[in-house]
């Protein structure tokens, strides 16, 4: 996950240029025009260099042991100059690393957010702060596009112009929501011909019904790859990256029992102060399919 040797620090080579205080013709340098220049010099940033990226937070650098980010990402297909779409993005994990990638080798990125409504104030609040941390440090994440996804949203990108839609983490919750079918349709309208959609959720095990409404938080690879095939996807590859053969898949508390979530009782309930976390931080975080599906061209 370190840089490659060639790619360089814009802080590194613009405190080495600052520092010599004067132009040839005695004027002092523009900081700005200085941190271009650098910048043009040293090229746009690779995957692995965003990754190790200093604003990232220390404990989402301490979970890529677990979601993989350069592997996947590549596995997914990302490249410079791309438009992409990430259906709710929830505290912005991947858009850390999405965004400032794209940004840099102008690409363009919609953040579909949570659908809102006033009824909801607690909901609208999480997804205004989530806007604040991206419009407040543009010169980080770029130019985003605030969209929505939920039961009566409108188009997350307009139609036929992105080259990469990710569903993170999340399809259970659709699917509690009655909202799984609309994703993947959205997705397919946004979605240029040849497009992909790449899926990271946690894996149930092979064989048991599958919970419609995937209340453990787990759902099979088989009925995910139905469910995109039924809204006109083919199924190019399936990836072992976020494997995790530790994850019995058969926790008190569904796949929360798991770090990072951790949960000691049912959701929505005060913490049991006298669980014992052990197993379960021993297992790891939990078993994920990740799959790659195609827009049909």
């Amino acid at each position: 996950m370190m840089a490659p040797a060639h790619t360089w620090s814009r802080r590194a080579v613009l405190a080495s240029v600052s520092a010599l205080g004067l132009t040839a013709c005695g004027k002092k340098n523009d900081p700005a025009k200085v941190e271009a220049k650098a910048a043009e010099k040293a090229g746009p940033k690779t995957i692995e260099a965003v990754v190790a990226g200093d604003w990232r937070r220390s404990e989402d650098r301490a979970r890529d042991v677990w979601r993989h980010p350069v592997e996947t990402l590549k596995f997914w297909e990302l490249k410079p100059g791309q438009t992409v779409v990430e259906f709710w993005p929830g505290a912005g994990w991947y858009t850390d690393i999405l965004a400032p990638y794209l940004a840099d080798t102008k690409g363009k990125l919609y953040e579909a957010l949570l659908q809102t409504d006033p009824s909801d104030p607690a909901a609208a609040e999480i997804a205004e702060g989530y806007r604040r941390k991206l419009t407040e440090k543009k010169k980080v994440y770029g130019e985003v596009e605030f969209t929505a996804f939920g039961p009566t949203s409108g188009p997350v990108a307009p139609a036929g112009t992105v080259d990469l839609v990710l569903f993170l983490r999340n399809l259970h919750n659709w699917m509690a929501g009655g909202i799984a079918e609309k994703a993947f349709k959205d997705a397919l309208a946004a979605l240029k011909p040849g497009g992909i959609l790449g899926i990271e959720e946690h894996r149930g095990e092979p064989g048991r019904v599958q919970d419609v409404l995937a209340t453990d938080g787990y759902v099979q690879q088989d009925y995910v790859i139905q469910m995109a095939k039924e809204a006109g996807f083919v199924l190019v590859a399936a990836s072992e990256i976020n494997a995790n053969a530790k994850d019995t898949k058969d926790h008190p508390f569904g796949v929360w029992t798991l770090p990072p979530t951790r949960l000691s009782a049912p959701r929505g309930e005060p913490a049991e102060p006298g669980f014992d976390h052990a197993k379960y931080d021993a297992i790891g975080e939990s078993d994920r399919m990740t799959l790659k599906f195609m827009k049909p061209k």
